[in-house]
């Protein structure tokens, strides 16, 4: 039995959810957003609460419940609230601006500057040159688009140095010893 897949999704006020056959639309005042679930699950809205269930007991009908009821419930937070990351940057001279809309400039001690075009969905700030917020309604989206910019420069253990999550902890390694 899943735990997760057993929760009920409460829909907040303002946001509605329909289903045609397996296809789930989710509206919210920020976006809306589909989901086709597979065949292993059914999907039900009643009294402002989605749930989902499994068709049978085998593996994949297990597995499909709770991913199935985790995506449902990813896309009520989207459009109601929104999904935020925050990434700090470690380092003499490293920083971040952003030229226009959709291109993310990082400066990261490389031979080059980097340009990085910020996909459609995604809204990237620069409030400070050493800090770059994420947002946007999808939850997959936001995600690795933080991890594609901190792909760029990962922190390393010796001196911290690079692109960080705002929460993460670096476990910090000493240095050789004379």
């Amino acid at each position: 039995m899943s735990r997760i897949g057993k929760k009920p999704v409460d829909l907040p006020s303002g946001v509605t959810a329909t289903i045609s056959g397996q296809t789930i639309e989710v509206k919210g005042p920020k976006a809306t957003q589909h989901f086709t679930a597979t065949d292993d699950v059914t999907l039900t809205v009643e009294d402002n609460t989605v749930t989902v269930t499994p068709r049978g007991n085998s593996k994949r009908a297990r597995q499909q419940w709770g991913m199935s009821r985790t995506v449902v419930s990813n896309m009520v937070k989207g459009v109601s609230v929104g999904f935020k990351k925050e990434l700090e940057i470690n380092g003499v001279g490293y920083r971040a601006s952003m030229t226009d809309a959709k291109t993310l400039k990082l400066m990261l001690g490389l031979s080059h500057d980097v340009n990085y075009q910020v996909p459609d969905g995604v809204t990237v700030t620069c409030p400070k040159q050493t800090e770059i917020i994420i947002e946007g309604d999808n939850a997959q989206l936001v995600g690795q688009v933080a991890a594609n910019i901190r792909e760029w420069r990962k922190p390393e253990p010796y001196k911290g140095k690079g692109i960080k999550y705002k929460d993460e902890y670096i476990f910090r390694k000493e240095g050789k010893k004379k």
